[in-house]
């Protein structure tokens, strides 16, 4: 089993425990750094950098962290509506040159209406995926090149461009991939015509399996194909009771008042993914356990991707694997604190879902991989 693994750059913050500043860690420069490089050197093929109010802009910090990384890549998100096809186009290109085509693209249609009157926009649920269609048409074309010296005239309903081009194209071609969440009747249109890669967030395997077919087919109709990927958070650790204590402790100090506010926040909103996401538990701290070892507790307090991998690492490759048979290539993780987790996932997972280490495969500075025992005698090889 060979997989996409990704992790999570948390600007929104971090902590030991959720809704609580028990255990919370303030998030800096100097931290998401050291996140970043922790998942440049353990062998992640990306980070997902989310977007919102809630967070630091992802175009910033993603630009700040390019010359800290080497092989990273970054999922950044674009929000039609929000920026002109134009400025996004610009955007992307500068980025992915000058990161020599690390750049993947995350389309961002949004789901809180409040948030997104207050940057501005106005526009109810359906208008807002008429306005994220034309957009990507017009941003495609801009970007490969569409049009020609003279460029690419679009005049749709909420978007019009006479003449879209860049002068300086990106490196990928025909443009950076194209990453898509939403569980929607026309968020699923829109993958099927438009995006690289389809996005749900961690769902039972079979509500998944089902999304999937219903992408397949919705994308057969244009005579494309679209590949899958999921977004989970994960507590792995040496054995299923340490694992399941974990997730307990992590919202050990989360009283019932906030969880309440939480799930009222995100009833508000018109996001039908969130709508899945709080109907996996309907907020009860004692249905949980969603499908065997899917705990939904994350979702209690946050927005968008609530549900965890919750086991030892043979477990929780196994639990991947489910969703790898269903056709998902990429798996975008997180867990808490990021930092410390990153390197835990990567020592007890990555060995049996057929990924190394970057610094296993690239050898060490100081020589053994490992610490050296009594001076001179190198470390004995793990045979996991």
């Amino acid at each position: 089993m060979s997989l996409n693994v990704f992790w999570f750059l948390p600007t929104h913050g971090d902590s030991r425990y959720l809704g609580t500043t028990k255990g919370a860690r303030s998030v800096n420069y100097d931290y998401l750094k050291q996140i970043a490089v922790a998942a440049d050197t353990n062998g992640y093929d990306g980070v997902l950098i989310p977007t919102g109010r809630s967070c630091e802009d992802p175009w910033v910090v993603a630009s700040s962290l390019i010359g800290a990384t080497r092989n990273l890549k970054f999922l950044v998100a674009i929000r039609p509506g929000l920026s002109t096809p134009g400025l996004a186009v610009r955007t992307a290109a500068t980025f992915d040159r000058l990161s020599n085509g690390r750049l993947l693209v995350n389309v961002v249609t949004g789901g809180d209406q409040g948030e997104l009157e207050a940057d501005g926009l106005f526009a109810d649920h359906e208008t807002r995926y008429e306005i994220s269609s034309e957009f990507l048409r017009v941003w495609r074309a801009a970007l490969s090149g569409e049009g020609g010296a003279s460029g690419f005239d679009y005049d749709g309903k909420h978007i019009k461009v006479k003449g879209a081009k860049t002068m300086f194209p990106p490196v990928q071609k025909p443009y950076p991939p194209l990453y898509f969440g939403g569980s929607s009747e026309a968020a699923h249109d829109l993958a099927a015509e438009q995006v690289d890669v389809y996005l749900t967030w961690g769902e039972p395997p079979a509500a998944v399996a089902e999304k999937l077919a219903d992408i397949r087919a919705r994308a057969a109709k244009h005579g494309r194909t679209v590949r899958f990927g999921i977004r989970l958070h994960v507590i792995v650790r040496e054995t299923n009771e340490a694992a399941w204590k974990a997730a307990d402790e992590l919202i050990g100090h989360l009283d019932d008042e906030v969880i309440a506010k939480a799930q009222a926040a995100f009833a508000k909103m018109d996001s039908v993914g969130q709508k899945r996401m709080a109907a996996l538990h309907g907020g009860r701290r004692d249905k949980l356990e969603v499908s065997p070892n899917l705990w939904a507790g994350v979702g209690l307090v946050r927005g968008g991707a609530g549900t965890a991998l919750v086991g030892d690492p043979e477990t929780v490759a196994a639990r991947m694997k489910e969703y790898a048979d269903l056709g998902i290539e990429t798996f975008i993780l997180s867990g808490y604190p990021h930092l410390e987790e990153s390197y835990r996932f990567a020592e007890l997972v990555f060995p049996l879902i057929g990924k190394s280490r970057a610094a296993q495969q690239e050898g060490s500075l100081t020589g053994p991989f490992g610490e050296m025992v009594a001076s001179d005698i190198l470390p004995k090889v793990s045979q996991s």
